[in-house]
């Protein structure tokens, strides 16, 4: 009986963990092991090292090459535009709504709504608002902007869409932490003469540093795994400036010509280990800046 009790907790665990092994570590693991094989997915693989990974980076006339450089390079540019009003905007939500004004559940509820809805629901709703000769922007300002045709009119599409999407999930993170931040400490600032600004930069950003940390890490790893906002918008143009690397490795992966799962899968270890780097390193700078050890 006493055994039996000891193995209750692994049962409730143990489906998390199967489902982690066989939808996340076994793929992963197959992943990696494919980007060091010739590979088309149909037949056996062969094993030819390091080739893959050269393919990327010192086959100068390659198109693979050519397309990984590109597609990462749009990836980092979304992510860099992105990140920073993923952050800020979801923070200054939470703020306005944390002063408690009329209506605040339901203004908590309307930007919090959109992040249940999957990204093709998404895309598609904001798509039919920037249409060319009926949406709702071109349509109500009287212009004629062709927003997924040109830029950076594509790009602002893109970031539109994926911030009305996402914002929500961090405003709520934010009003939690700002609930938490302790009132005496914010009277004993009023004491003291600072104003709001001061109290907020210096005693809530403190404060909820953690918070903040734990969003801006998360914020980078999912968008640099952007793929279905580019896809149904603008379908990577104009001139594949909005083609992102993960949409490369689904065209080399399983697109419709001859597929080769080789380099895609080295393409995607490499964005593995960007996220991974990235997100350490930016977890390193905001330890040292916070003087933790």
């Amino acid at each position: 009986m006493k055994k039996t009790k000891k193995l209750i907790p692994y049962a409730f665990i143990a489906p998390h963990v199967i489902l982690f092994i066989i939808f996340f570590l076994y793929p992963t693991g197959m992943g990696i092991v494919a980007s060091f094989h010739r590979w088309n997915i149909f037949s056996p693989m062969e094993w030819v090292g390091l080739d893959n990974y050269r393919l990327l980076f010192e086959a100068s006339e390659s198109v693979v090459r050519r397309q990984f450089w590109n597609g990462l390079g749009n990836t980092v540019l979304f992510v860099m535009i992105t990140v920073p009003f993923q952050i800020a905007l979801p923070l200054f939500i939470a703020v306005l709504l944390y002063l408690k004004p009329k209506g605040r559940n339901f203004f908590q509820a309307v930007f919090y709504v959109p992040t249940l809805l999957s990204v093709t629901s998404v895309t598609f709703a904001w798509l039919t608002m920037f249409h060319r000769s009926l949406g709702l922007w071109n349509r109500m300002f009287g212009i004629n902007v062709n927003w997924f045709g040109e830029q950076p009119y594509a790009w602002m599409t893109i970031v539109i869409t994926t911030l009305w999407w996402v914002i929500g999930i961090n405003m709520i993170i934010y009003i939690a932490a700002l609930n938490g931040v302790d009132k005496e400490m914010l009277e004993a600032g009023s004491v003291d003469g600072a104003n709001g600004f001061k109290k907020f930069f210096y005693l809530v950003i403190p404060a909820i540093k953690l918070p903040i940390v734990f969003t801006v890490v998360t914020s980078i790893i999912s968008q640099f795994n952007i793929y279905g906002q580019p896809l149904i918008l603008t379908l990577g143009g104009p001139s594949e400036t909005t083609y992102v690397l993960l949409m490369y490795i689904r065209d080399l992966a399983f697109g419709t010509g001859r597929p080769i799962a080789g380099p895609a899968s080295a393409m995607a270890t490499i964005l593995g280990l960007v996220i991974g780097v990235v997100s350490v390193g930016q977890l390193i700078v905001v330890r040292k800046a916070g003087g933790d050890d």
